[in-house]
């Protein structure tokens, strides 16, 4: 098990005084709160490189205002706009990730050009991110699919559906 986990994007900013508008990471409840000391990546030049939650008003259940103590203006705050906040693992409540455990098996995994690639059997937790374990439509064999903001473009809850835009011969390996 990783000690790190990335737990929020930064989606925008809010304010002069460097808000963020910060959106809970794929699949986990928003886990932000005020102490918690978070990395941000892919590090940034002249920006903090670790900050602790200053502050957190949500706005819904996976969408939080949230002001760090190492971020003090709009200029820090626009630098980092698109990273990823990454918590230690043991400074998360308990059972934050049991949600996770098989929420998404059997969903349909659906690729821009490839259509139906097909339906999630697992999530295998590796060291620089984590694979979503996919059944193969066409049978026989297990597609390991990166989960990553570049490659899953929509993730539809009541259809129980994963859009992905993969990369030319990442269903072949």
């Amino acid at each position: 098990m990783r000690a790190w986990t990335d737990v929020a994007v930064l989606a925008k900013t809010k304010n002069l005084q460097g808000g963020f508008v910060a959106q809970g990471a794929a699949g986990l409840p928003f886990l932000l709160f005020e102490g918690l000391e978070v990395a941000f990546v892919p590090p940034v030049l002249d920006a903090p490189r670790r900050a602790r939650v200053a502050s957190v008003a949500p706005i819904d259940e996976r969408t939080a205002v949230v002001t760090f103590d190492a971020v003090g203006g709009i200029d820090a705050a626009e630098a980092l706009v698109g990273c990823h906040c990454l918590a230690r693992r043991a400074d998360l409540p308990d059972g934050a990730f049991e949600a996770l455990e098989g929420a998404w098996d059997g969903w349909d995994v659906h690729d821009a050009r490839a259509g139906l690639v097909g339906a999630v059997v697992g999530v295998r937790e590796m060291p620089g991110q984590d694979l979503l374990e996919v059944a193969s439509a066409e049978g026989g064999r297990t597609v390991l699919i990166p989960l990553v903001d570049a490659f899953v473009v929509d993730v539809d809850e009541d259809a129980r559906r994963i859009e992905v835009d993969l990369p030319d011969g990442l269903l072949e390996l």
